[in-house]
C-alpha cells in the first residue's frame, strides 16, 4: 500500500480536537476516493506521523470481508491495522475496556467510489445510517473525517447515473461485493496515461467527537438525529477547512 501510493504527494493530517486514550471513537472517513489512498495512509502507516498527532490511540481501518479470504494477504491486511468490515470484528474494538482505539468507516464505501473524479464532493451518506446505530449501540463518539484531495489523483471514465456503464458497474458490484472504477492517471516515465496517481496533495482533517449516549435498541428517531447532527458537523468541517486546501468557495457537500 505505501508502495503503491508513494508517487502522491502528502500533505499530511490534521487534527482539530484531542481525542483521549481512554476512550474509544468511531471515525466516518469521507470520501473514498478510487481506491481510498488517504485512509490507507493515515490510518495503516506511519507517512503522516498518525501517533504523533494522536499519542495513545491505535487505528484500525474497515475493509470489506472478502479480501481476508486471500491466502498470505490477509495476514499482510491485519498487520496494518486493517479488520473486516463485520459486526464481530467491529465489536470487539469498539468494546475493549481500556480504550485507546480508533475504528476508521469509509462510510461511501465501492458504491462512492464510481462517483470520485476531480472537482466532485459528492458523499454516499444520506440514508447510510449502520455507522450510527453501532456508535450508539457501544456509546461511542463520532468523529466526522474528511480527506481534501482524496479525488483529485485519479481521472474516471464518463459514467453518470442510467448510462449503460454505470448499470455494468453496479450489476459487478452486485455479484463480487466491490466496485470497478475505469480511471486512469499518468505513467512511471510519462504523464499522459497510467494508473499511476497523479502527483497532488492530500489532507485528511479529523473532527472534534460528536458524544453519543449508549443505547443497546436505539429507535430510529434516536438514530435520525445522531445521523443529522453528523452531517451537520461533517459540513462545518469541510466548509472551515475548504479555502485552506483551494476548493473554490462555491463548492460544497452533496449528501446522496
Amino acid at each position: 500500500m505505501e508502495t503503491y501510493f508513494s508517487q502522491v504527494e502528502r500533505e499530511g493530517l490534521e487534527k482539530t480536537a484531542e481525542l483521549d486514550p481512554r476512550q474509544n471513537y468511531l471515525v466516518g472517513f469521507h470520501p473514498h476516493g478510487v481506491l481510498a489512498a488517504g485512509a490507507f495512509l493515515n490510518f495503516c502507516t506511519e507517512a503522516t506521523g498518525f501517533s504523533t498527532l494522536f499519542p495513545g490511540i491505535t487505528p484500525h481501518l474497515m475493509m470489506l470481508s472478502l479480501w481476508f479470504r486471500i491466502p498470505f494477504f490477509r495476514d499482510y491486511a491485519m498487520s496494518g491495522g486493517l479488520i473486516a468490515s463485520d459486526k464481530e470484528s467491529t465489536s470487539y474494538v469498539l468494546r475493549k475496556p481500556e480504550g485507546g482505539n480508533l475504528l476508521a468507516i469509509i462510510v461511501g464505501g465501492a458504491q462512492e467510489a464510481l462517483d470520485a473524479r476531480p472537482g466532485s464532493f459528492t458523499l454516499l451518506l444520506k440514508n447510510r445510517k449502520g455507522f450510527v446505530r453501532l456508535a450508539i449501540q457501544h456509546g461511542t463518539p463520532l468523529v466526522p473525517a474528511f480527506s481534501f484531495g482524496e479525488n483529485d489523483l485519479f481521472d474516471q471514465v464518463n459514467n453518470p447515473k442510467g448510462s449503460w456503464l454505470r448499470r455494468i458497474q453496479h450489476f459487478l458490484q452486485q455479484i463480487m461485493g466491490i466496485s470497478l472504477p475505469l480511471f486512469h492517471a499518468r505513467g512511471i516515465f510519462q504523464y499522459s496515461f497510467g494508473v499511476i496517481p497523479y502527483r497532488r496533495p492530500i489532507c485528511t482533517v479529523v473532527g472534534k467527537p460528536i458524544p453519543v449516549q449508549k443505547k443497546e435498541k436505539p429507535s430510529e428517531e434516536e438514530v435520525d438525529q445522531v445521523h443529522q447532527k453528523y452531517l451537520n458537523e461533517l459540513s462545518q468541517l469541510f466548509e472551515k477547512h475548504k479555502a485552506k486546501y483551494n476548493v473554490p468557495e462555491e463548492s460544497h457537500l452533496e449528501f446522496i
